[in-house]
């Protein structure tokens, strides 16, 4: 390992301090909540005055709520696939909390594109749903992620728990090269991507920008509910504790 690698795997380690990331969280979270909050007036402001497109009318707007949140919702998975790993192979001591944190935030933004994606639907090709590759796949995350969810609360020993969520996490994970590459592998109702291609975006700056800041506003959006979703996650696991030496407690005295 390099020298610049050891103090960064250091940095990451101290973290792994449930207190230091506390300390650390508390710091970030008012910084991320303004930005995202600047973040969304900027992004709604560039959006509502974009045009209306000469095709889609001004359901193309749907456009700025549905794509972000379609991206957010692989990229949490994604981000869960890491932790995951950190899980099983480093044996992170905040990687299973990460997981669990940002399951329900994955489930949510998944579900969101589902719904403003059957809004966008309807006019566009005369239905709310098809069984579409692109839609399909994006139905079979949204499954994984509560399949997940009620397996965490399922397993009430932590350790059991956390491998197997980890385990599930990584094999679901094969759904999102799928989703990804389906409207390239597939048949699909869905166009190609216009933005996030080796070539310049196929799509015009007066809806491009508007694209990117709101998806920029969804990611600190995440990141906000995230870190706010792990702190929660690491006090309730610390109550947990206490209780369970109080129990044992109480029964040592009335052992004695």
């Amino acid at each position: 390992m390099s020298d610049a690698a050891a103090p960064s795997a250091s940095r990451l380690w101290d973290l792994a301090n449930p207190t230091r990331f506390l300390n650390l969280a508390a710091r970030l979270i008012p910084i991320l909540a303004v930005a995202t909050i600047a973040a969304f007036a900027a992004g709604l402001y560039m959006g509502l005055r974009a045009p209306e497109d000469y095709q889609q009318g001004s359901t193309v707007l749907i456009m700025f709520i549905h794509v972000p949140a379609a991206w957010l919702a692989m990229m949490c998975y994604s981000l869960m696939a890491v932790s995951a790993l950190g899980t099983l192979v480093w044996r992170h001591p905040l990687a299973d909390v990460s997981v669990r944190a940002a399951a329900p935030l994955g489930a949510a933004f998944t579900f969101l594109a589902l719904v403003t994606g059957s809004l966008w639907g309807k006019p566009m090709w005369g239905t709310w749903w098809v069984w579409d590759a692109r839609l399909t796949s994006v139905l079979v995350l949204l499954i994984i992620y509560l399949g997940i969810i009620a397996l965490a609360r399922a397993i009430e020993e932590p350790s059991t728990a956390a491998r197997s969520v980890a385990v599930v996490t990584l094999v679901g994970f094969i759904n999102i090269p799928i989703i990804k590459f389906s409207v390239d592998w597939w048949n699909t109702l869905h166009q190609p991507a216009s933005v996030s291609r080796l070539a310049p975006p196929a799509m015009d700056a007066v809806f491009l920008y508007p694209l990117l800041v709101m998806s920029a506003a969804y990611t600190l959006f995440f990141f906000t509910c995230h870190l706010m979703a792990m702190r929660n996650e690491i006090l309730r696991r610390r109550v947990r504790t206490m209780r369970i030496q109080a129990a044992a407690g109480g029964s040592a005295a009335d052992v004695r």
